[in-house]
């Protein structure tokens, strides 16, 4: 096995003593795509947010600092980023403002149309069924609630040695398009913008705005 899809395996699901260093690399490298699509969510002070793949948890600090009197959740698969992001915000856990817990993407733990905003920062790459991950935010979502996905182009992605296709999925904007309407979106609520990174890393922005009214029974 090279140490380059170790790297991978790491970035997937931290575990051990390199899932520590994995989750610091990534507090350092999801600080602008985290900014970004935490702006693009519009959290307001009473908002429910959930982020999928939380890592370290700094977008949660940074969402539970925009949601005062709301609650931010949080899910992820390793309990190595379970345990760094409990740390980071120690005291909004206390509070009872944030909530972090160990489960699958697609079957979370919430009730449907429960959570007014949701987050996804450099995770989509490790939905092995990525159209169901949807469904189930989709389940989740609110009517008139809102996703954002961040996710690193392809095109940038394909230089890169760790991400190779045993432990990451690659998204142009077309593909990350496609499997938001896989999961039931509506395509005239769907947007895939490219965004330019530090770097000249290519990064690719989605946004989904949730029907005001439920539909198919769960807001599917």
């Amino acid at each position: 096995m090279s140490i380059w899809h170790t790297v991978g395996q790491q970035l997937q699901r931290p575990t051990g003593l390199y899932g520590r260093l994995a989750g610091n690399l990534m507090g350092i490298v999801n600080e602008k795509p985290n900014r970004l699509a935490v702006d693009a969510l519009r959290i307001g002070a009473r908002d429910t947010v959930l982020e999928l793949g939380f890592g370290p948890g700094r977008a949660i600090e940074i969402m539970a600092s925009r949601a005062p009197n709301g609650i931010i959740y949080g899910v992820d698969q390793s309990t190595i980023m379970l345990e760094q992001a409990k740390s980071r915000n120690r005291e909004a856990i206390l509070e009872g403002r944030v909530c972090l817990y160990r489960a699958r993407f697609d079957a979370l733990p919430f009730a449907d149309a429960s959570i007014d905003k949701i987050l996804a920062v450099n995770v989509v790459y490790f939905w092995r069924d990525a159209a169901s991950v949807v469904k189930e935010i989709r389940r989740v979502l609110r009517p008139g609630g809102s996703l954002s996905i961040y996710a690193t182009d392809a095109a940038t992605m394909r230089d890169w040695k760790f991400a190779g296709p045993e432990t990451h999925r690659l998204y142009r904007a077309a593909e990350l398009n496609e499997v938001l309407l896989q999961g039931g979106f509506d395509r005239h609520r769907v947007s895939v913008k490219c965004v330019l990174m530090p770097g000249k890393i290519k990064g690719l922005l989605a946004t989904v705005s949730a029907p005001l009214i439920l539909t198919n029974g769960l807001g599917r």
